[in-house]
């Protein structure tokens, strides 16, 4: 994923979890806040592992997110990683965002 495209700020993340609307499935959590452009951000706790097994779950997730940003809604996005993230296959990383994007409407005019 472009570095364009990432929330880097611990302002930016502590304002889409204050005014985000939220939608969760087993594996993740998804928050969206309206904005002019599309930031993501993807955050993983330490509950879930160790360094290895958290930066692994954050590729996967980044790279799963990926196809979806020319489909997408401008607006800030963060992915908050479950327990079921770690060991969860990449498939089924890639269904449970599709299905949350749809959830909340976040496609953008002519989109599937």
């Amino acid at each position: 994923m472009k570095r364009i495209y990432s929330l880097r700020k611990s302002r930016q993340f502590q304002y889409v979890y204050r005014k985000g609307q939220s939608a969760a499935c087993r594996e993740m959590v998804l928050l969206y806040v309206p904005g002019s452009r599309l930031l993501v951000g993807f955050s993983v706790s330490k509950k879930i592992g160790n360094a290895v097994v958290r930066n692994r779950t954050k590729r996967r997730l980044r790279e799963a997110f990926r196809p979806l940003i020319p489909a997408l809604r401008a607006g800030n996005y963060v992915v908050i990683a479950r327990d079921a993230a770690a060991s969860a296959s990449f498939e089924d990383l890639r269904r449970s965002l599709r299905y949350l994007v749809r959830r909340q409407g976040l496609w953008s005019e002519g989109s599937p």
